[in-house]
């Protein structure tokens, strides 16, 4: 990928500028507060990113990331994606002024209403689609999008206008530029990713066919048990569409669906491919939003509250946070039933749902921790076991070691004793040596002639020759008796 042109971002303080109130939102390494121009008095996002301060630390982003995403957002301007105003940088954060987008995540807000026809699913994925192909045009893949990164900007119009948010992970898409990268969020990653394979825009579209198969059914098509599950069944393209799900779901918009979620990106449709598709272009345009509620055809958005409760509740092994925001929701909703039976006969159901959500989802977590548990229990067990027998491996070994330490400790003193015996032996054996030398010396003087005296002297080396063989034999013969002792 090109690496983007060294961003220059304003060293001032950004207090001096604006002042900055609520938190609105955080992630791993950014909280976003809100904020107001004391210039101007119009209110904007603040989106503080905390910096990595060395290569070595895995804490912050670095500063490459940042100018990135940065570079990114100054070269975009739709209606449908998020407006950077302006940039400051301090030691330890980089602060982006951001559009104020304050009408929530669309899906909370598709959640609250009772039912969605497929009309108005169309206008949102219609706007999703517009926002993606202003991208796609100049070569931008998201490579984020879900249902938290698409925004309202307004929820108080009947059709808010969506905003695409948070371009940490976009890139620019260079042709003949190999591009592979492993991010995003598992459920709504593309096979390439999961794959490590070369990436580029289709990837985006793998990620609007999910969320369309969430927003029309309330279920996530690849979600399983564990992340390695939803990965296995996004490499599989596991999926299908459940007639519990689906039964009031046109076939236009299921095509749709599996045009996109399709594990080969030539044959995945394009941005302007599913811009042309029937399901976009007929219906949508084809009747004013306040017609739409007549229209018999109506998708029960239960599933889709279930979905977005269980998305705020859940804590997922990637994610360290809670967001409290439906909790909230309920207890405004309990304390308005308090003002008339109008308003509880309104609130009850949608209660009810929230309730039983949450029920199915504790439920949920206390099977998994019991499982958990049970797991940690058999292991220590285990662990247990294996102790107890390295345990009387060592003792075995140090009994070993000990009988092995005087067995060799008596070798060694047997080893001495037949020392002593050989030095008396050889002792000995020199003494009667030396006399037999003696005795052949003096029968040489006796005898006085030249002849004796050689004969003698050939005696005296047989006999010392004899001697000494006599001495080594006698000598390796005791030492071995010894050793067989």
């Amino acid at each position: 990928m090109r690496s983007p042109n060294m961003e220059t971002f304003k060293q001032q303080k950004v207090e001096d500028f604006y002042d900055i109130g609520e938190e609105l939102g955080s992630g791993q390494f950014a909280i976003v507060k809100k904020c107001r121009e004391k210039s101007t008095g119009l209110e904007y996002a603040a989106k503080f990113i905390k910096k990595r301060q060395s290569r070595a630390s895995r804490r912050g982003v670095c500063r490459e990331e940042i100018e990135r995403e940065v570079s990114i957002l100054r070269q975009v301007l739709h209606p449908n994606i998020i407006t950077l105003h302006d940039v400051y940088e301090n030691r330890t954060d980089v602060v982006l002024i951001l559009e104020l987008v304050s009408g929530g995540e669309l899906f909370d807000f598709l959640a609250q209403k009772e039912s969605l026809s497929e009309e108005e699913a169309t206008s949102f994925i219609k706007q999703i689609l517009d926002g993606v192909n202003y991208l796609h045009t100049k070569k931008i893949a998201h490579f984020d999008l879900k249902p938290e990164n698409i925004m309202l900007l307004d929820k108080t119009i009947p059709i808010p206008h969506i905003k695409l948010i948070d371009f940490g992970l976009a890139h620019e898409i260079e042709d003949g530029v190999e591009f592979k990268n492993i991010f995003g969020t598992p459920e709504f990653v593309a096979p390439e990713i999961v794959n490590y394979e070369p990436l580029g825009l289709e990837a985006d579209m793998w990620s609007i066919g999910v969320i369309t198969y969430i927003l029309l059914s309330g279920a996530s098509p690849f979600l399983g048990d564990t992340k390695q599950e939803t990965l296995a069944n996004i490499t599989a393209v596991s999926y299908d569409f459940d007639e519990e799900f689906f039964s009031q779901t046109s076939e236009l918009a299921k095509d749709f669906i599996r045009k996109l979620l399709v594990k080969e990106t030539r044959k995945r449709l394009t941005i302007q491919e599913a811009l042309r598709h029937p399901w976009i272009m007929s219906k949508a345009e084809a009747r004013a939003p306040e017609q739409w509620k007549t229209q018999p055809a109506q998708l029960k958005t239960k599933r889709l509250r279930e979905y977005t409760l269980k998305c705020h509740s859940s804590m997922p092994p990637n994610n360290t946070y809670v967001n409290f925001e439906r909790f909230a929701h309920v207890v405004e909703d309990v304390a308005r039933v308090d003002k008339g039976c109008h308003a509880l006969a309104g609130a009850h159901d949608t209660l009810q749902d929230d309730v039983e959500a949450l029920v199915a989802i504790y439920n949920e977590k206390e099977a998994w921790y019991r499982e958990e548990n049970e797991n940690a229990r058999h292991n220590l067990s285990q662990l247990k076991y294996e102790f107890r027998k390295v345990e009387s491996l060592k003792k075995l070994l140090r009994e070993d070691i000990r009988t092995t330490g005087a067995s060799l400790g008596g070798m060694a003193r047997k080893l001495d004793h037949l020392q002593v015996q050989f030095e008396a032996l050889r002792q000995q054996l020199s003494a009667d040596i030396q006399r037999m030398q003696e005795l052949v010396g003096s029968s040489q003087l006796e005898r006085g002639n030249t002849d004796g005296y050689g004969l003698g002297s050939m005696f005296h080396q047989d006999t010392s020759e004899s001697l000494s063989e006599l001495l080594k034999r006698s000598h390796t013969e005791e030492i071995l008796a010894g050793l067989k002792l």
